[in-house]
């Protein structure tokens, strides 16, 4: 063996951990319809600095007081996250299911499924006819739902039937994972990233002595099929302005072509976006608030709807002027979607530079 005693000395570069509350409600179970218990490992982890309370439909808010009587600020994110349910369960004790949410059934095959129970969680995995069994044309094509199963290792349908009903729902059983570059890859960043920097943005705010008006972090539900949270929690709380935070398509992958696409690689930033759906003085005021504070951003156009929560907020009582404030993430609705800790940790910093400059008298005329 070479000696080694003059190499350079390894060094490692110093890394972000996963936020404490960020990881406990990635690790937590919760697809549409069933938010229960990220919900309340959000709520938890905001009793620190603010009021938390939660509604019927089992969105969450955390409120920090303002200061001089500026206007009402909601920050929102969804604590849903996409999943399975069950749809039939046959004699020899296989579970067919359908989509919470939207899914790239090819993402599913071999994949390992959390089911929920009334007796708990009970361990699956998704199965297909092996490759050396299917005929040539087959092989060459992308599988579909109906193509698949969930294997619970059951003996049989009645004993299947005991230990799982139908309707019962499932996420994929992955936990967290730190790759390097302060890169985190999980199920259910999408979102619980815009939850967890809702909740950051108003601790941020909470700790320099609160904003103008009174700050709202939210955790709302049910994103990923009706909207119903961010639609029911903007007529509730009557916030005077919003901002929903979620995660956007990152175009540093393999296949993604720029033009109908803005440039916003992982590690950029925030994603500060524009378009007919929001409201054009909370983007400038957004912009303005990352000039300011010297956070790096991008910026994306959307000529429609953003396919998020901004989509129902505006739209609630008589108008309420919106922003869309994204974090670069790839592999969307997939149990490896990638995000940057930095990308997080920028946005939470930037809305809450936001929420400083709402003054009393703030106008959203147009």
């Amino acid at each position: 063996m070479a000696d080694r005693a003059d190499a350079a000395p390894r060094t490692s570069l110093p890394r972000m951990p996963i936020p404490p509350l960020l990881e406990s409600i990635l690790t937590a179970t919760g697809p549409s319809g069933y938010e229960s218990d990220p919900a309340r490992a959000w709520r938890d982890g905001c009793s620190a600095f603010a009021e938390v309370g939660s509604d019927h439909l089992g969105s969450s808010f955390a409120r920090v007081k303002g200061t001089a009587g500026g206007p009402t600020l909601a920050i929102v994110g969804h604590i849903d996250e996409i999943g399975l349910h069950v749809t039939h369960i046959d004699d020899e004790g296989y579970l067919r299911f359908g989509e919470v949410g939207g899914w790239d059934p090819i993402v599913l095959v071999g994949q390992r499924v959390r089911l929920m129970t009334r007796n708990g969680f009970v361990i699956g995995v998704i199965g297909r006819k092996p490759i050396h069994l299917l005929k040539d044309d087959d092989r060459k094509k992308t599988p579909e739902l109906k193509d698949l199963h969930i294997d619970i290792g059951a003996r049989n349908g009645d004993e299947a039937r005991e230990l799982v009903r139908i309707g019962d729902v499932a996420v994929i059983d992955a936990d967290p994972l730190e790759l390097r570059h302060d890169l985190v890859v999980a199920r259910a960043l999408d979102n619980r990233v815009g939850c967890y920097i809702a909740a950051e943005a108003a601790r941020l705010v909470a700790a320099d002595g609160g904003a103008p008006g009174d700050v709202i972090a939210l955790a709302v539900v049910q994103e990923e099929t009706t909207f119903a949270g961010a639609m029911t929690s903007a007529f509730g709380h009557r916030p005077d302005v919003a901002v929903a935070v979620d995660l956007t398509h990152a175009t540093d992958q393999p296949g993604i072509e720029l033009g109908e696409m803005t440039k916003h690689t992982v590690g950029s930033g925030p994603v500060l976006a524009r378009g007919t759906t929001l409201h054009p003085k909370v983007f400038e005021l957004l912009y303005e608030a990352g000039e300011k504070g010297e956070i790096p951003f991008t910026i994306e156009s959307a000529g429609r709807s953003t396919s998020t929560d901004a989509d129902a907020i505006h739209r609630s009582r008589t108008g309420i002027p919106t922003g869309l404030v994204s974090v670069p993430s790839r592999y969307m609705h997939s149990p490896v979607e990638l995000v940057s800790l930095g990308d997080i940790d920028a946005a939470a910093r930037l809305i809450a530079e936001f929420a400083k400059l709402l003054a009393p008298g703030t106008s959203f005329e147009r």
